[in-house]
């Protein structure tokens, strides 16, 4: 099952990886620049810079360290070999790089699996979820993505919150002891219509109900921009439920300063804040080859160049 349309088929080839690539790196005078230092904690994706690194997983990620990101996420990473997860994860370490989230089960785009309270979508989610806790520690990773379906057009939205929120305390009791977060991503109704979970209020009041630190929120900021808008007031306001935000510009989903949202401001509320943790760059390219990759890296010095 697809994560987002922009993870093409061609990122997800696991060919060559050998750790000792980091040096037959496509476009050497880009990579020999001096490592940039960046005020927050941004995750690129493999594919992302495949034209300046190469196809090899390994080499995108020793590619995206030389460039001074101190963090990489992978949706599909629970579905890759378990070797290849090994390799990366001793990439990751040997960067020290910190590790994002994956999508820790299968997403339900056309049914109400966790909102309709049925007990076999209840204890399907939950045994992926216990394989995603075997996923995490391989990777070091702490964060995995939560989205908890269509909705049940038979129940009231009351009925299908308590039925969420129900089975999302069983699967905090499932993460609480290995000290991994769920995140729950709101996404918007234009790209992803009859979501159940699309606003920041809403997966705000679910986590206070579910009143455990393994369940939190991903502030996907794309995904807001066009659903609820009014971006860093609605941040402020979920502030202490958020542990993980995933940036794309709007319109296109693609680099910041791509489209409308003034990202150097979003950054620098959230570095002012005291964020620490992850920002997922999940997003495509706006111009394609090794320009539009070169591109994508010069939009984060551009709006990460603040003072908090």
């Amino acid at each position: 099952m697809k994560r987002r349309n922009f993870i093409t088929s061609a990122s997800l080839g696991i060919a060559g990886f050998s750790l000792g690539n980091a040096t037959s790196l496509g476009n050497k005078s880009f990579n020999s620049k001096e490592k940039h230092r960046f005020n927050l904690n941004y995750a690129p994706h493999l594919g992302m810079f495949k034209n300046l690194a190469g196809a090899d997983p390994i080499d995108q990620l020793n590619f995206m360290a030389d460039q001074g990101f101190t963090a990489f996420e992978d949706n599909e990473m629970r579905n890759r070999p378990i070797q290849l997860q090994k390799k990366m994860a001793k990439v990751m370490e040997k960067n020290n790089m910190t590790m994002g989230v994956f999508v820790a089960h299968s997403i339900y785009w056309k049914e109400p699996n966790l909102a309709s309270g049925n007990k076999k979508w209840r204890a399907e989610f939950l045994s992926e979820i216990k394989t995603s806790v075997e996923v995490a520690k391989r990777v070091n990773a702490k964060w995995m993505t939560v989205v908890p379906g269509h909705v049940d057009l038979h129940l009231n939205k009351s009925y299908q919150t308590a039925h969420v929120i129900e089975t999302l305390r069983q699967a905090s009791a499932i993460l609480e002891p290995h000290g991994l977060v769920m995140v729950l991503e709101p996404l918007n109704f234009r790209g992803h219509p009859g979501m159940f979970l699309a606003e920041s209020p809403h997966a705000y009041e679910i986590c206070k109900a579910v009143n455990s630190p393994s369940c939190k929120i991903l502030f996907d900021i794309y995904h807001q921009q066009i659903q609820e808008g009014n971006l860093i007031p609605n941040i402020e306001a979920c502030w202490n439920e958020i542990a993980y935000f995933q940036i794309g510009d709007n319109p296109g989903r693609n680099e910041p300063t791509s489209g409308e949202i003034n990202y150097k401001n979003v950054f620098k509320f959230i570095h002012s804040k005291g964020f620490r943790g992850v920002l997922g760059m999940e997003h495509g390219n706006s111009k394609q080859g090794k320009d539009g990759e070169e591109a994508v890296i010069n939009a984060y010095k551009i709006t990460d160049n603040f003072v908090s």
